[in-house]
């Protein structure tokens, strides 16, 4: 984002603004009494110039009646952008943190009933993130997700029609740092989910340590998130009608640590529980590619060995969740912060591989998948990369 400081032509409109500008003089007077009479003149013609200036970028560009379509729209559309994706990574980073501090903090205050209610609440509610949720789609199309699209901006992009009629399981690659293009594309409307996949509900699985934290597992639950463990995603590709999706970041925690701009190692060759639930179920399989998701932030250097890159295999190993230490650029400067790059992301969904349900399946059957698999994965990759602006030497690797 740049912000242009040169000098904004007036206005070829001031029949409104300067005599609103010049209704100031008397509030500057009554305010200012010891203001020199020679110099209000100069002064007021000053504040009415900025004053119209100020306008121009906030109220003329954007009033559907404006006479003045030439006012740059980009200043106040950047900055719609940039705080929604600003909120969006402090949900990421420090909710969950607030929403466990504001109830223990209602707990302990005269309000305490309040907290005792929504523990009765918790206890009797416990189980629904592993029941497929509790999505809103008022939540999912609020209009602050259309800035957050169009910050990077985000696209979805179908390459066939699927069936309502069935189930289907999107292995969503790669995950990337915070896994925005996942989130963008399957936890709201901005991108037209319901729209390009008619029939279809999507859901986004999410490691369960986050369901339990009061206040925070409600909100997240709005967008469609739901526990990643095993009897939930179960759940949702049992249902006997169809049309649930359910979408895992295959590589997890572990791969964000792989994360940064130029990366395509895929941490795959080891997960196969997804491949396994899909033959008992008979869900299809669908790989899907986010073109740009690893460009949006650098990463402290952590190759494989070192003390940093064992210190936080030893923290994911405690907590369950990975922490990558990430960088990229500010809110108002460019060099350094933790607000992602503006970089495009296209999030490619795949053709469904055909699953016959196998109640028990064999090593052998799991195996066979998973290759067949990450075949229709590098497939999928091959064909689009070009697209998105790769290179013919750029491949995935798969670890």
């Amino acid at each position: 984002m740049s912000l242009c400081l040169s000098p904004v032509p007036l206005s070829p409109c001031p029949s409104v603004l300067y005599p609103l500008s010049l209704c100031l003089f008397p509030v500057l007077m009554s305010l200012c009494p010891h203001v020199s009479l020679s110099s209000v003149p100069m002064s007021l013609c000053q504040t009415a110039a900025t004053l119209q200036w100020v306008l121009s970028f906030l109220a003329l560009r954007t009033c559907p009646l404006s006479p003045c379509p030439s006012v740059p729209l980009s200043v106040p559309l950047s900055f719609c952008q940039t705080a929604t994706t600003l909120q969006w990574v402090f949900s990421f980073l420090a909710l969950a943190q607030c929403c466990l501090a504001a109830f223990v903090l209602l707990a302990l205050s005269d309000w305490w009933m309040l907290a005792v209610l929504y523990a009765g609440w918790l206890w009797l509610d416990w189980d629904t993130p592993s029941s497929g949720g509790r999505r809103s789609h008022w939540v999912r199309s609020w209009s602050v997700w259309d800035y957050f699209r169009d910050y990077f901006p985000l696209s979805l992009v179908k390459t066939v029609d699927l069936d309502p009629k069935k189930n289907y399981i999107f292995g969503f690659h790669p995950h990337g740092v915070l896994v925005a293009g996942a989130f963008g594309n399957f936890c709201t409307e901005a991108t037209g989910f319901s729209r390009l996949f008619p029939g279809l509900t999507s859901h986004l699985l999410m490691l369960p340590f986050w369901f339990r934290v009061p206040f925070f597992r409600d909100y997240i639950m709005c967008g469609g998130l739901v526990s990643s463990c095993k009897s939930s995603l179960s759940h949702l590709v049992s249902h006997p009608a169809g049309g649930n999706v359910a979408v895992i970041a295959v590589g997890g925690a572990p791969e964000a640590l792989d994360a940064r701009p130029g990366a395509l190692k895929l941490q795959v060759l080891n997960r196969k529980g997804f491949i396994k639930l899909a033959l008992k179920h008979g869900a299809q399989l669908v790989p899907v590619f986010s073109f740009g998701e690893n460009e949006l932030f650098d990463q402290m250097e952590n190759p494989s060995g070192s003390s940093l890159r064992r210190l936080q295999n030893r923290l994911q190993s405690i907590m369950g969740v990975a922490m990558p230490l990430f960088h990229a650029r500010g809110v108002f400067q460019y060099s350094f912060g933790l607000m992602p790059y503006r970089k495009p992301i296209h999030t490619v969904v795949g053709r469904p591989i055909s699953v016959v349900q196998t109640p028990s399946p064999s090593r052998e059957d799991i195996e066979c998948l998973h290759k067949v698999y990450l075949q229709s994965l590098t497939e999928l990759f091959e064909q689009h990369k070009h697209t998105y602006g790769l290179q013919e030497h750029q491949h995935l690797t798969f670890i």
